[in-house]
């Protein structure tokens, strides 16, 4: 399976200069492709092919006065700058066409130079190289010191090079590794563990354990809260206003990174000591939609589940989803008697039935454990983890041994 492996970049200020560039002539290949779909679509003509936008937007452009400034850059970033227009394009009409899962998408749109992340890809084609000293060494940039946080396994494939809104870059790399290794790394158990996520808790396990909640969102709202009244009270397209937007990015990108580093730890925790986890198909985007969307989105369970997801398939486990109609809540985990709703008020109840105790989260827990049939997994069920499309990595090692720390 395919991962990306992201890396802090701190070019000095030609390399900055450098990649400002790069990212620009790589946005007017992306407009003037999306330009020409659009011209040829009004025209009644068929779309141009992928070879002739190259030959007309790359080579021919490069020899006029217009676009003389796109041969400063390796041809590789805007030959990839065109791959992502068709990719977009093929996406577009994929949903149309109801082929492609997920929320239908838009035609691809212009890029704006206002745009807060920016990105250029380099293949091996472009002949970019890790020097002895450990920076990485791109063409027409130069070499950009890296901070390795972690030993990559194998030698990456393409390498993305990303400013975020917070103005930090970053080195992707995408790296091919054999989960046939990666499950050997992982220490062989037979537990399973049922999960139910919610917000008085962040998780309660099927064993007893609460996980709590750590609201980092709500933790740093206060200091979010005074950097956007010093952004608003900036006029706009002045110096002190982007200084302003800047503080505000940091801000959110502080509590992002929070929030993510707590979801790799104990992602990682629960696939090492479980061998099966089943979890609820929760409807992040309709409870989003509630009063009690920020809580929702500062809890962040899509992006945990979906860590859950990959690191599942990467080394051996099972992950089970149930359906989020599953009445969890309401059915007794000793007897199986469904007791019916209950308001959110209600923490713990009495079964009428056999007369248990049950704490709210915890019986939730056993139901859902119960439900996806992870008993059987227990006493030896064959595991067929699920194939997922390359994720982002973590940038630190929490509990696996990786090896030295170095380029």
């Amino acid at each position: 399976m395919q991962l990306r492996y992201a890396f802090r970049l701190y070019p000095d200020s030609g390399q900055r200069h450098a990649l400002a560039k790069a990212f620009g002539c790589a946005r007017v290949v992306f407009n003037d492709a999306v330009r020409a779909r659009e011209d040829a679509r009004k025209a009644g003509q068929p779309f141009p092919k992928a070879g002739e936008l190259s030959t007309r937007l790359i080579t021919e452009a490069k020899r006029t006065v217009e676009r003389s400034w796109l041969g400063e850059v390796s041809a590789v970033v805007l030959q990839q700058s065109l791959r992502d227009a068709e990719a977009a394009y093929r996406n577009f009409f994929a949903s149309l066409k109801g082929t492609r899962k997920g929320p239908k998408l838009g035609a691809p749109r212009f890029k704006s130079r206002k745009d807060t992340r920016q990105s250029i890809r380099f293949t091996a084609n472009a002949r970019w190289t890790v020097t002895a000293d450990g920076r990485l060494n791109l063409p027409k940039i130069g070499a950009v010191k890296v901070k390795w946080s972690r030993t990559l396994p194998n030698t990456p494939t393409s390498v993305t090079v990303i400013k975020d809104a917070a103005g930090r870059y970053f080195a992707s790399f995408v790296v091919d590794t054999d989960p046939a290794a990666d499950a050997t790394r992982m220490p062989d158990t037979d537990r399973t563990i049922g999960i139910d996520l919610g917000l008085t808790h962040f998780a309660v396990l099927s064993d007893g354990t609460k996980i709590d909640l750590p609201r980092f969102l709500r933790r740093a709202e206060k200091r979010l809260k005074k950097a956007q009244r010093e952004l608003s009270r900036k006029r706009k397209g002045s110096k002190n206003r982007a200084k302003a937007r800047l503080k505000v990015a940091r801000a959110h990108a502080k509590v992002a990174d929070a929030r993510r580093e707590f979801h790799h730890q104990l992602s990682t925790r629960l696939i090492s000591e479980n061998q099966g986890i089943a979890v609820e198909d929760l409807s992040v985007a309709g409870l989003a939609r509630s009063r009690l969307a920020k809580s929702v989105h500062d809890a962040g369970w899509a992006q945990f589940v979906n860590m859950l997801a990959y690191k599942a398939a990467r080394y051996g486990r099972t992950l089970v989803k149930i359906g989020r109609f599953e009445p969890t809540s309401q059915v007794c985990s000793t007897c199986g008697v469904k007791d019916g709703p209950k308001p959110l008020t209600v923490r713990e109840w009495t079964c009428t039935a056999c007369g248990t105790r049950h704490d709210r989260d915890h019986n939730a827990a056993l139901n859902i454990k119960q439900a996806a049939g992870l008993a059987a997994s227990a006493c030896g069920a064959p595991v067929r983890p699920e194939p997922v499309l390359a994720q982002r990595e973590e940038a630190g090692s929490h509990g696996f041994n990786t090896g030295n720390r170095a380029a």
